[in-house]
């Protein structure tokens, strides 16, 4: 997996100046968020390197390069920083305008925004099935609430009569929303992609994409990530590396 090497925690020394021509960027290996910055990174063959950073025991010196002490974050070479998964990936797009992942016409763009508006409440509804399972507790009713969020996803897919979200092509929309595809699995709702053709024919599209595949988890690995950080092992993000 991209990222692959040991987190960095409380007490270790802060990286070096960025190299010229390169973007670092800090991440973790399981954050649906800073996944989001490596997708693009990759589709655009933006030379980058990844810092990961141990969340659970954060280094003081990390909140220099995200205030909110979160990732990703990025950068450059001159030491101009950029944080927040959705800001960061639209500079990215923007100061590499080669290989463009955002629609020029602005209301293609705004489209995209809605969508990814109407995603957020998906990925609530994820979230709280996780935890209630983390809780041996019900998830019946959560997942019928899933269901009504996820829908929505279905209907632009209907509606655009494309294979992708924002066209024929891959493009931001679907890097932004692919990361929690993946982790459809700690959440036990693969069932819902077969009832959702469209966004089945995405799914098996998407893991075909050279950036996705680039910055794959294996579901066994993020299963045996979650069961760790849920323990509250500090150490959870540097799992399955040896």
């Amino acid at each position: 997996m991209a990222g692959s090497q040991r987190s960095l925690a409380k007490g270790s020394t802060a990286p070096g100046p960025v190299p010229e021509g390169i973007i670092r960027l800090y991440s973790m290996r399981f954050c649906p968020f800073a996944q989001r910055a490596r997708l693009v990174l990759v589709a655009k063959g933006i030379k980058h390197e990844v810092i990961n950073i141990n969340l659970k025991n954060k280094p003081d010196w990390f909140f220099e390069k995200s205030p909110l002490g979160l990732v990703p974050s990025i950068e450059t070479s001159d030491g101009k920083i950029i944080y927040e998964s959705p800001i960061v990936c639209d500079y990215l797009d923007d100061a590499f305008p080669e290989n463009r992942l955002t629609p020029a016409d602005p209301y293609e763009k705004a489209q995209q925004k809605i969508l990814l508006e109407h995603f957020s409440a998906v990925t609530t509804a994820l979230y709280k099935i996780m935890f209630a399972k983390k809780d041996n507790q019900d998830t019946s009713e959560l997942k019928t609430q899933f269901f009504e969020k996820f829908k929505k996803l279905e209907e632009a897919l209907t509606k655009r009569n494309s294979p992708y979200f924002g066209g024929e092509s891959v493009s931001m929309i679907d890097y932004m929303i692919w990361p929690w595809f993946e982790r459809f699995i700690i959440s036990d709702v693969m069932e819902f992609l077969e009832k959702t053709p469209r966004v089945n024919a995405w799914y098996k599209l998407m893991l075909q994409d050279k950036a996705v595949k680039d910055t794959f988890t294996e579901p066994e690995v993020l299963i045996g990530f979650v069961k760790l950080y849920f323990q509250n092992d500090l150490n959870a993000g540097d799992y399955d590396l040896d």
